[in-house]
């Protein structure tokens, strides 16, 4: 019997039809695992766009950018490149545009300069573009409190749900409560013209919205009444509101009356009675009458429940 070449494949069975044909590289086991490596390392690879591609819009976690931050941010791009690339999303109802999620500093800088822009381009949902907005920021801005208070607002006001707010920004429940309450009660135009006031944290931020509030003080209005030097540091901006709130209230309180001295018919003084806007305090001297002021700490409880009951009776009376 001749010898069948080995080299030549067999014919396929005449009885059955062909059988399919396996893909060349199928998506299981360890090509699975390599496609999905690949995937990753795409998504997250660095891509060079056109500024004018990049909208910045989106929930804002600083102040302002001023154009001296982004002259020197640009004069060092320029003479050391981009260091550090942004962050940037595709827009679905504009193809081939993108928002950025963080490095808006980085973005003027970048426009100044006409460079494209080195970014990471991450097809992120709402949520999850704020989580890295916050989570970036945080590690890298060290934020004051009013803006990362401003920052919650804005996402409050946008819909976003408190939970997606306390992961971008690390805080618990009531401290977000807190951040609302000072960025609903100081009005943006006073936040703007204090500034970031790195250096005043939360509990002196909270007092001066907790008094403006109690007091039913236009801060708008006696913010825009003062004149800051264009040097001044943004935490003395804050002592000077502060400082001026405090003088609106003395201005506003009733002035006390003087103090009332008690004298004896026979010319002993026995007390001093003074009256403030929450009290009314009786001094007896230890001086003039020591023996009388002794006394008077001992039966003081029962002699002032004496005189509250004849004024009770008194006025039941009437």
């Amino acid at each position: 019997m001749a010898r069948r070449n080995l080299f030549q494949p067999p014919p396929p069975p005449s009885d059955s039809a062909a059988p399919a044909e396996k893909p060349r590289f199928p998506n299981t086991g360890a090509m699975s695992g390599v496609k999905s490596t690949l995937k990753d390392l795409s998504s997250n690879a660095v891509r060079e766009i056109a500024p004018d591609l990049i909208d910045d819009g989106g929930p804002k976690d600083r102040l302002s950018i001023s154009d001296a931050d982004v002259a020197a941010l640009a004069e060092s791009i320029r003479a050391h490149g981009q260091q550090v690339p942004i962050m940037v999303r595709p827009l679905p109802e504009r193809p081939g545009h993108y928002r950025v999620v963080y490095g808006r500093r980085r973005l003027h800088a970048l426009r100044l300069l006409g460079q494209p822009a080195k970014a990471l381009v991450r097809a992120l949902s709402d949520q999850e573009a704020v989580l890295a907005q916050g989570q970036e920021n945080s590690q890298r801005l060290d934020p004051s409190f009013i803006e990362k208070a401003l920052f919650a607002h804005e996402l409050t006001e946008g819909g976003y749900e408190p939970p997606v707010i306390m992961d971008a920004l690390a805080v618990d429940k009531p401290m977000l409560s807190r951040m609302n309450k000072v960025a609903r009660t100081i009005p943006p135009s006073v936040v703007q013209r204090i500034g970031p006031a790195h250096g005043i944290g939360r509990r002196r931020w909270e007092e001066l919205a907790d008094t403006a509030r109690a007091h039913d003080i236009d801060l708008a209005a006696l913010a825009a009444s003062l004149e800051f030097a264009a040097s001044m540091p943004s935490d003395d901006r804050f002592a000077r509101v502060a400082d001026a709130v405090a003088a609106r209230l003395r201005e506003a309180a009733p002035a006390a009356p003087p103090a009332l001295s008690v004298t004896h018919a026979d010319g002993t003084p026995l007390a001093e009675i003074r009256e403030t806007a929450r009290a009314l305090t009786l001094k007896l001297s230890k001086s003039d009458t020591p023996e009388f002021a002794s006394w008077m700490r001992d039966n003081a409880g029962a002699e002032l429940s004496r005189l509250y009951d004849a004024w009770r009776a008194a006025h039941k009376a009437d």
